[in-house]
């Protein structure tokens, strides 16, 4: 059977028994969608699963109880409703050694001690600007599109120490639990006579997550004694893979030792255990380091950058490099329009969507280096909504993500109403320069933004429209595109070149 998983993310707004329930299950049951799955809430254990035990209906709707970040641990209702428990949302951390750590840790024991039996990465690739809020907390890490470069990190290579070992329908045996001088083991089977046992002896210092606070654990040099009993004692031959994180010379990454040969052992075997190390002992001989070609070289953002739009990409989808913070940005075609802006990017929401973080009330996208500071943004904009319509574009923009509400850089901005503005802040509260201006909707205009040390000029059509006006902060950052509130607001012949 094929499941499809339906995710509901209520974040801090709690959840809502009679949408899962009543609205939702109902719906997808009438449209003969009963194999879709549901999988509630994604914030903590509590309170869905009380809510389950107290519900019968909302315990028949859920399938799967997921929860974030949590930390290894779970809680005795969601025990109690017997149900598929699962890390909905984990890792979120820094893809060096100690990401790594952290991620064989959980990997083990989110199921030893909360008998999760799905930890799911957030996220996989980290393919968004680096300075952006979690910068490099992907699985491996692949920022550069202009360059083509990438880099497969330690964790994918502690996530095969699992996943190249066991598949879906494997089950965990009781005997799972943690080491006596620190660590943990698992072991798993397909019921066919397979066996995957998993061991981790990462440290404190290494293997912290950037969520939950862990507390202090020691780990040290043991040697452990695993006896395979049953059907598995007759077990002829296990394959050893390895991983030891920290500095070189003594740093090795999903290595492949000899097999173990357990004919004269009885099915008994010992393992001398150090500090941040991972073992996969499998009967699965099918195990590999899998190769890929040498990635092409890192290149910081080109200095000039142009994007006129009219490329060959499906209408609907985001250009490249261009990064929305708040909105959404698409290729779009003016059918009546067989001129210069016949494709354009066009931010195409219109109206504040609901929200889990502090996101901006204007809309806004990112492009080009973080370091930049001397540059020039040209655009042609066209305001399509007559009243209280506005566009800007904008250079050393500091944040995003989560921090977006907060950015400052330096915004040059028009509206409908004939006015200009120029602020320090994307939320407008900074002002630097305000006046009237010959600007009304439906109208293309083009305008110029260069800053440069400390003063910074803006054009209109060609025309100077202010000159050598001061700003101070910030000294660095990205360039931007965006809208007044959420407007429908096209881009076209975007063109920013950077100068030392």
């Amino acid at each position: 059977m094929i499941w499809t998983l339906i995710t509901l993310g209520f974040g801090m707004r709690g959840h809502s028994t009679s949408i899962i329930s009543r609205s939702l299950r109902r719906m997808l049951n009438y449209q003969g969608l009963q194999h879709v799955k549901i999988i509630a809430s994604d914030n903590l254990w509590e309170p869905i699963s009380a809510s389950m035990l107290l519900d019968p209906e909302l315990m028949k709707a859920i399938d799967v109880i997921g929860a974030h970040y949590p930390g290894t641990h779970t809680v005795k209702d969601a025990k109690l409703t017997k149900k598929k428990l699962w890390s909905s949302e984990d890792f979120s951390t820094l893809n060096n050694d100690v990401g790594a750590g952290c991620w064989g840790r959980i990997l083990n024991q989110n199921y030893i001690n909360g008998f999760m039996t799905s930890t799911i990465a957030w996220n996989l690739v980290a393919s968004y600007y680096e300075q952006l809020p979690y910068g490099r907390s992907g699985l491996m890490t692949a920022q550069e599109p202009w360059s083509g470069h990438y880099v497969v990190e330690a964790p994918i290579w502690i996530t095969a120490h699992t996943t190249q070992f066991t598949q879906p329908g494997w089950y965990y045996l009781k005997t799972v639990g943690h080491l006596e001088k620190g660590g943990s083991y698992v072991a798993l089977t397909d019921g066919l006579g397979n066996l995957t046992i998993i061991i981790e002896t990462m440290s404190h210092r290494h293997s912290m997550c950037i969520r939950p606070l862990l507390p202090y654990f020691n780990v040290s040099h043991q040697y452990a004694t695993f006896d395979l009993k049953g059907s598995f004692s007759e077990i002829p031959e296990m394959q050893v893979w390895y991983t030891k994180l920290g500095k070189s010379p003594e740093r090795v990454i999903f290595k492949q030792l000899d097999a173990l040969w357990l004919p004269d052992s009885g099915g008994r075997f010992t393992l001398e255990l150090r500090e941040d190390e991972l073992f996969t002992i499998t009967t699965l001989i099918t195990g590999s380091k899998g190769s890929y070609p040498l990635p092409p070289k890192s290149k910081p953002f080109p200095r000039v950058y142009k994007d006129d739009f009219n490329v060959d990409y499906p209408f609907f989808s985001e250009a490249p490099n261009f990064a929305d913070q708040t909105g959404v940005f698409e290729y779009f075609m003016n059918a009546e329009d067989p001129g210069e802006h016949r494709f354009t990017l066009r931010q195409v929401l219109n109206q504040r969507p609901i929200t889990w973080a502090a996101d901006a009330f204007n809309t806004i996208s990112i492009i080009g280096d973080y370091e930049w500071s001397n540059v020039t943004i040209k655009c042609d904009v066209y305001i399509e909504t007559l009243e209280k319509g506005g566009v800007f574009i904008a250079g050393r923009v500091n944040k995003g993500g989560i921090l977006i509400r907060s950015a400052r850089g330096v915004f040059f901005w028009i509206f409908a109403n004939g006015t200009y503005r120029v602020t320090g802040d994307l939320a407008g509260w900074v002002i630097y320069a305000a006046g009237p201006v010959e600007v009304m909707a439906q109208e293309w205009y083009t305008l110029t933004l260069t800053i440069k040390g400390h003063l910074v000029s803006g054009k209109l059509n060609g025309k100077s429209l202010w000159t050598d006006l001061h700003v101070s902060f910030p000294e660095n950052g990205w360039a931007a595109i965006g809208t007044r509130s959420f407007q429908f607001v096209q881009f076209d012949n975007f063109h920013v070149e950077a100068t030392p």
